[in-house]
């Protein structure tokens, strides 16, 4: 991708004009929620403007435009990453996707679900297992479920390199193991994770996979059949759409048998006085009023980023984190978590990169960058056993997107460079 073709990206992004202390806004925070484009606002505020209605219900002319528009952004979702749009449920975001997961695991522990759900029913002597990187949203309801079930939570290790310990995960996934949930890349070290090999390892024993893709879907091609996972989740303001739309996928047959922890109108077939029966994936999971323009307009914003390429947007994320990465690790002082992009090794990374400055406190480094108009992430993350393996509290994290360009990425470099020096600790 070419810079003309970035600058041509940028102009479908009002926000990217506007200035911030007096500096033109620098906005490298995509890994926390991504900017719009003009076509996903006004495709949203359309849907207000001529659309909206109640989905699923009502036999006029606006409940039938607004359920074929709701409809129609599923199977666009469902096309994005490679499956069938009954294995497509909307969420509130991909933390709900989990919970909905984990709470649904633990319904069928209680006898719910009737011989379908057997597979998900958990107990003392079954094992959960997740590694060491995850974010809070996928390690906190396997935590929970274990504590509801009497199931071991286990983890797989961090190496020092920041790669997940594929050694530590053959040990660890056994015949005991019922779920590994794991992240596609990691929202703190910005490392691919080795998908394939977790998959292997899972499956082999006969255990569900659960993949947090929330920071690959906006950034690499996703094909979820190939992958082979069993769930997986992500959120649509990650990848231009707004706020309070995620998705779950789940294989067709593992979301009929999943018992629903959501429940009342719309997900049902029968409602008697004393019990009801549901509706088969993936209305039985989308319980009350849905999220309809937002996902609407995540199916715009999925139009977006196919017209603009995803194998083209992985490519110059590719050449950003390269810079990002290169330039940190020139600076005295700072350490960067996390491994050194290296396709000859196999190592691939995200174009995000979260360091610490010796000598200073990541909010002061975000604010220092903050007064030149450059917008970044610092805190742990919601990450904070990864970070600890780390030995540090917080980090700042710089995330980029496919409306960076190169000089922005040049821009924040310098200016950890110089906060060094006005903090005097250079």
């Amino acid at each position: 991708m070419e810079l003309h073709d970035v600058e041509r990206i940028r102009a479908d992004f009002p926000i990217l004009g506007r200035e911030v202390n007096g500096h033109p806004l620098v906005y490298l925070d995509s890994g926390a929620t991504s900017q719009k484009p003009q076509r996903v606002i006004d495709v949203e505020r359309s849907y207000y403007e001529l659309n909206n209605a109640a989905v699923h219900r009502g036999a006029h002319t606006l409940a039938g435009e607004a359920t074929e528009l709701f409809e129609d952004a599923r199977a666009t979702v469902a096309r994005f990453v490679g499956v069938a749009d009954d294995e497509i449920v909307w969420t509130s975001n991909a933390t709900e996707g989990l919970n909905l997961i984990a709470y649904g695991m633990s319904n069928a522990s209680l006898g719910r679900g009737g011989d379908a759900a057997r597979r998900f029913r958990l107990g003392e002597g079954d094992e959960i297992v997740v590694t060491e990187l995850e974010h809070h949203a996928n390690l906190v309801p396997w935590q929970e479920l274990a504590f509801r079930t009497g199931a071991t939570l286990r983890v797989i290790g961090v190496g020092d390199d920041g790669r997940i310990r594929l050694d530590d995960a053959a040990e660890i996934i056994g015949e005991r193991t019922r779920v590994v949930a794991f992240a596609h890349v990691s929202n703190v070290l910005g490392a691919v994770n080795p998908v394939a090999e977790l998959v292997a390892l899972a499956h082999g024993v006969g255990a569900l996979v659960v993949l947090d893709a929330c920071q690959s879907a906006p950034h690499l091609s996703l094909d979820l059949a190939a992958l082979d996972v069993d769930f997986a989740v992500f959120s649509g303001h990650k990848m231009l759409a707004p706020t309070g739309v995620g998705v779950l996928y789940g294989r067709s047959e593992l979301l009929n048998a999943l018992p629903p922890f959501l429940t009342g109108g719309s997900m049902i077939t029968t409602v008697g006085l004393t019990e009801s029966e549901f509706l088969p994936a993936p209305m039985r999971f989308e319980a009350g009023t849905q999220r309809v323009s937002q996902a609407i307009a995540l199916a715009s914003a999925i139009d977006y980023l196919g017209e603009v390429g995803m194998a083209r947007i992985a490519g110059w994320e590719a050449q950003l984190g390269e810079r990002l990465y290169q330039g940190l690790v020139a600076i005295p002082g700072v350490r960067v978590l996390g491994p050194a992009p290296d396709a000859a090794a196999g190592v691939e990374r995200v174009g995000l990169a979260s360091f610490v400055v010796d000598g200073i406190h990541s909010h002061d480094v975000g604010q220092f960058l903050d007064d030149r108009g450059i917008a970044v992430r610092v805190g742990h993350h919601c990450a904070q056993p990864v970070h600890r393996r780390f030995g540090v509290t917080a980090t700042t994290r710089v995330s980029t997107y496919l409306y960076n360009t190169p000089d922005e990425v040049d821009q924040a470099v310098a200016a950890v460079a110089d906060s060094r020096a006005f903090f005097g600790v250079a």
